[in-house]
């Protein structure tokens, strides 16, 4: 049956990195029906992506990395995203936390010059730990459970996080923590993974993005250096959000499911060339409906790369952008990315939910993009609020 593994090349005036994601991704797509199956973590992949540079794309150049902004990221994001959400997911991630480090005037110089030096030279990676099981998504506001401790040796925590992407292979966590403090802070700290008192409880089986080892990391009073407070404030200093923060991830995570959405196309179009019921006596693709639903396919497609590309490039420019717009093109882009693959899978019958093509598992990726942070109601909230003025 047919495959959606097919090698792509790049035009030769594509920048070298473009050929090394590409050359990354056929690799990357022909591993990832087993770690889906498996829900096993793809180590293999970032060993790849390392030897090829692409851990550090948005390092610094000054720093040895890739210097890669926003629209370089976009683009190999996606194509990874195409082969292995899984990968691009936690892939995402990493680039976002490096974006910021070279952006923020927070970010003590010292550490952000360390972990950029580390993922240069290694497969170190770096992800923030936020969502709680009570508190869900600080996105929504209110206090982490999780708490920082200061004493004369050291930061002491305590607390558990869920859904931390990657955990598997990170070496190191930006965790969301409150202070203990007579006034309370709250923040981001830096800890090493793999520190005393901290241990991975593998409970992420999902339905889709099953290889990303979103597990659950508990810190059990981790004892970390208190040099390694990264952005520690008061509560109501938090109310305006991160603008490189919002915007990179919200079009990081876009981009991932439009790669999704592109690869249930590619996989939709050689079915219908190569599908020739008998009672046709020609292949699919000759017929006006199945020509008009792709070419439905192709608009939203259209429109995504048009969002996508724009968005990003506008940020490296250094237009002023919003947090609400960013998370509209997140809302519109997921949506049509998933509005593609129920298209696709309306024209294939039991050939799209069959596990033996990857049209099933395309669908179950990409229906995680409407619970993705920020969630649909949250964004048409604050949009709505934002017109009305109040």
């Amino acid at each position: 049956m047919v495959t959606s593994a097919a090698r792509e090349l790049p035009p030769a005036n594509e920048p070298e990195y473009i050929a090394r994601a590409l050359l990354l991704a056929a690799v990357f797509a022909a591993r990832a029906p087993a770690h889906d199956r498996d829900a096993s973590f793809p180590f293999e992949n970032f060993a790849d992506l390392s030897r090829e540079g692409l851990l550090a794309l948005t390092v610094p150049a000054a720093l040895g990395g890739g210097g890669a902004g926003a629209r370089d990221a976009t683009r190999v994001l996606g194509i990874i995203g195409k082969a292995d959400p899984s990968t691009a997911l936690v892939l995402s991630m990493h680039y976002i936390q490096h974006l910021v480090m070279a952006r923020s005037t927070r970010w003590p110089a010292r550490l952000s010059r360390k972990l950029a030096k580390e993922a240069v030279e290694g497969v170190a990676l770096i992800n923030a730990l936020r969502v709680e099981p009570e508190l869900g998504s600080p996105a929504r506001g209110g206090l982490p459970a999780t708490t920082a401790r200061r004493t004369e040796t050291g930061w002491r925590l305590t607390g558990k996080k869920i859904y931390s992407t990657g955990a598997p292979i990170l070496k190191w966590y930006s965790v969301w923590a409150k202070t203990d403090e007579p006034e309370t802070r709250v923040g981001l700290f830096l800890v090493p993974a793999g520190l005393p008192g901290t241990r991975i409880e593998e409970t992420w089986d999902h339905l889709g993005l099953r290889a990303s080892g979103s597990h659950t990391v508990i810190f059990d009073d981790v004892v970390f250096p208190l040099d390694y407070e990264i952005d520690v404030r008061g509560p109501d200093d938090w109310k305006v959000p991160d603008v490189t923060q919002a915007t990179v991830h919200a079009i990081f995570v876009a981009a991932i499911y439009d790669g999704i959405a592109r690869a249930a196309r590619d996989w939709l179009v050689t079915f219908l060339k190569q599908r020739v019921p008998a009672n046709l006596g020609a292949p699919l693709a000759t017929l006006p409906r199945m020509q008009e639903v792709v070419g439905a396919i192709e608009a939203r497609l259209a429109v995504n790369a048009r969002l996508i590309d724009s968005f990003a490039a506008d940020f490296d420019n250094g237009f002023p952008l919003s947090a609400i717009e960013s998370n509209i093109i997140k809302l519109t882009v997921t949506n049509n990315a998933a509005a593609v693959v129920e298209d696709a899978l309306s024209l294939t019958s039991n050939h799209g939910l069959s596990r033996t093509n990857p049209l099933e598992r395309h669908y179950r990726d990409v229906l995680c993009g409407r619970v993705h942070t920020p969630q649909d109601d949250a964004t048409r909230v604050s949009a709505g609020r934002s017109a009305l003025g109040v």
